[in-house]
């Protein structure tokens, strides 16, 4: 194999599984590590660069970074990488002597942000401090979008969500509230430079089977019954409520349900349980507040008798794997019927662009959705960007984040004529030395033996009895520096300068993993078949020097290496060293 590159930051960023999983790149590490020195307001500005809305997803974050986190390699369960993101949120101090200075005056560039959700802001935060003037159209009366209308405040207070939303309009964003855009063209004849499409995917999937018509409005869209409750068109729910789907929408519309009154809430799915859309977290808290999931449960039909609704009629299926296609097929017992005097339909959302006029060079594919460079957001239109659940279809927050940073620098790019919008930036990073003396590191560097803490939360009892009432209360400093101790700082990397090295071999004796290895070289399948520990079938890097005064080269399976520094202690020549790689995955090039 050919030595590992390290001049390029693909190979370290990758080894840094929590940041490389999240879509909006956070540094995790590095602001864990800033919890741990209780320096609370600079972890959550390190986290508010990369994910704008901290406080938010440290509390509904779909946690893409927790199922990569290194210390599921040590023991079973991850870092609490969400919630410590929450600790930050809630003990910061003022930020305002933080923020980008927006300049007085503006480039001359006007931007239509289509949305208020967080795609749309996310765009407005980046671009605002270079001197764009960016104007948000939002059918709402406020911005947010689905962060608004589809979370419960028992999970997201509407306090934590309104501060940070506000934090981006407060640079200046012009608003246009309460006005659903029913024209492309018309925005666009306005004159915008460029314009941002980051409507969501506002339109919830109906269930359409026998007896819908005669049910009524026994039978709700979960999204738009949700949007009721946000905004007080409904305030109470009936005995018995029925959820149709196994997403996190569905989870989210049995609790509200509870709270609102009803007694017995069943949440129903055609897959098995382990199959369910939703996290895994998610069907856990709808559990604990007695809600109760079916799986396997096919439903066939509305149940109407003599004019009144009964409830919902289901077969039972068993599921078959053929040929990598998931197959549900009858158990041939009879059906079972259901009873209940609501369902919520909760089975999908779907993008939809009725009013984007189709001759305006925005072309669109077989299923409705734009047709786009994934790499820029770039529609066939040149001056026109998607994002967020508009561009490729329902994600989740993170993901919206990721696409109003990418769809920014685009945007910059295309609007600076001397710039290519398709050269994409790869980000910057550092690697800096954490030594402070022969055997002393500046960061922490024993791996913790800890189990995962549990996050506090309220009485159940409590909880039902107010739908305002944030049900998990968060890790008190105690808590959260025992969590933070828990993280391996993976971001602090094994460098390897093969130039020092004498071959002593002490590393590869005293590393506790075995990840080590001094071997005659080979092709790749080869050399991870002769590791310490054979890395065959794993697609993780391995970490490659080059050849070595005999010849042989040094190989490092980045996999089951916990950073502990023990190699670079005990290395006679400083040929390890334990070196913090700080990656910035931004678009934009400031000047």
């Amino acid at each position: 194999m050919k030595p590992t590159n390290t001049s390029d930051p693909s190979h370290f960023h990758k080894v840094v599984d929590c940041q490389y999983a999240c879509p909006a790149h956070t540094p995790v590490p590095e602001y864990i590590r800033l919890i741990l020195a209780r320096r609370y307001t600079d972890s959550y500005m390190v986290n508010w660069e990369a994910n704008v809305f901290p406080g938010v997803l440290g509390r509904v974050c779909d946690r893409p970074c927790e199922p990569a986190c290194r210390r599921q390699r040590v023991e079973e369960k991850p870092v609490a990488i969400c919630r410590l993101k929450r600790v930050a949120a809630d003990n910061k101090e003022e930020i305002k002597d933080r923020l980008p200075i927006i300049p007085t005056k503006k480039n001359g560039k006007k931007i239509a942000l289509l949305g208020g959700g967080p795609a749309s802001l996310t765009v407005a935060r980046d671009l605002m401090p270079l001197g764009y003037e960016c104007t948000i159209f939002e059918r709402d009366a406020q911005a947010g979008g689905m962060m608004r209308t589809q979370i419960p405040s028992f999970r997201l207070p509407l306090t934590t969500l309104d501060s940070e939303v506000d934090v981006v309009l407060d640079m200046g964003v012009e608003r246009r509230f309460n006005g659903e855009v029913t024209s492309m063209k018309a925005v666009m004849d306005e004159g915008f430079d460029a314009v941002f499409v980051g409507t969501g995917a506002p339109s919830g999937r109906p269930l359409k089977m026998d007896g819908l018509e005669e049910a009524g409005d026994h039978v709700e869209i979960g999204i738009n019954w949700l949007a009721g409750v946000t905004f007080g068109h409904i305030k109470e729910a009936p005995k018995r409520v029925v959820v149709l789907g196994g997403g996190n929408t569905a989870m989210d519309c049995t609790r509200t349900a509870r709270r609102l009154g009803a007694q017995e809430v069943k949440a129903i799915v055609r897959s098995s349980y382990d199959e369910m859309k939703s996290s895994e977290w998610e069907r856990e808290d709808a559990m604990a507040e007695n809600v109760e999931i079916l799986p396997n449960h096919t439903p066939l039909r509305y149940v109407v008798e003599d004019g009144k609704f009964i409830g919902v009629e289901f077969d039972r299926v068993e599921t078959h794997w053929e040929k990598g296609k998931r197959k549900l097929i009858s158990t041939g017992e009879a059906p079972v019927l259901v009873e209940c005097d609501l369902v919520l339909v909760a089975i999908g959302q779907d993008a939809s662009f009725p009013w984007i006029e189709r001759n305006l060079g925005i072309d669109f594919d077989d299923w409705g959705m734009p047709v786009l460079n994934k790499d820029t957001l770039q529609s066939s239109n040149e001056k026109v960007f998607f994002g967020g659940d508009a561009a490729f279809g329902p994600e989740n927050i993170i993901t919206a984040v990721a696409h109003g940073h990418i769809a920014a620098g685009s945007i910059d790019r295309f609007l600076n004529k001397e710039k290519d919008v398709n050269a994409v930036p790869v980000g910057e990073y550092n690697l800096t030395s954490q030594k402070m003396g022969i055997h002393e590191w500046s960061y922490q560097s024993a791996v913790s033996n800890d189990p995962r803490n549990t996050v506090p939360v309220m009485n159940l009892e409590e909880a039902l009895a107010n739908i305002d009432a944030e049900v998990e209360l968060g890790f008190d400093e105690k808590l959260a520096l025992s969590e933070a101790a828990r993280c391996l700082s993976c971001d602090v990397q094994t460098v390897f300068l093969g130039e020092r090295c004498i071959e002593c071999v002490a590393c590869e004796d005293i590393c506790p993993m075995d990840c080590i290895n001094f071997i005659t070289n080979g092709d790749e399948d080869d050399l991870r078949s002769r590791l310490r520990v054979p890395a065959i079938g794993n697609d993780r890097d391995i970490y490659v020097s080059g050849k070595l005064k005999s010849r042989k080269i040094m190989v490092k399976d980045e996999d089951v290496c916990l950073h502990c520094g023990l190699c670079a202690e005990r290395c006679p020549t400083g040929a390890w060293d334990m070196q913090k790689f700080l990656f910035k995955a931004t678009q934009i090039e400031v000047a």
